[in-house]
């Protein structure tokens, strides 16, 4: 059976740009703002390792999943800070949009499961969403605390 892959490719390319989008927070010892990718990979590290010995009985793989999924939106609506206070709707909306589109590249059972991972972490319902969040709201102050 022949798959096609142009989709995959358009999606995996069009994911690259979350390396554009740069946050706050600086790199240990570097004066560079790190970039969304960047924290999505080291956040979803960091979970794998903590897993094990704080959260035995959580899906991992669904964990870092979520982890990975989590920022796609910011492609479009750019990084929010965690502490602003105005436009938190307007983001949020501007994030789904993004998800959306990013996703909506992806065949319709591909992009229904990516979407459904990202409003999972969005809704923090799930034992998995909540350790997700806990370690995404981590690094930051790690990364502050280290540099």
């Amino acid at each position: 059976m022949a798959v096609d892959l142009q989709p995959y490719v358009d999606f995996v390319l069009e994911v690259d740009r979350l390396k554009a989008v740069l946050r706050q927070t600086c790199t240990v010892g570097q004066a560079r703002r790190e970039n969304s990718a960047e924290h999505s990979w080291q956040i979803a590290l960091l979970a794998a390792a903590l897993l094990p010995e704080l959260a035995p009985e959580l899906d991992a793989a669904r964990v870092v999943a979520l982890l990975l999924v989590h920022d796609l939106g910011e492609i479009d609506a750019g990084d929010a800070l965690v502490y602003a206070e105005q436009g938190w709707a307007e983001h949020q909306a501007a994030e789904r949009a993004g998800v959306q589109r990013v996703f909506g590249l992806l065949p319709p059972a591909r992009r229904d499961h990516f979407l459904s991972l990202w409003q999972e972490f969005e809704d923090t319902a799930t034992p998995e969403a909540r350790f997700a969040h806990a370690v995404d709201r981590a690094m930051p102050v790690l990364l502050n605390l280290a540099n």
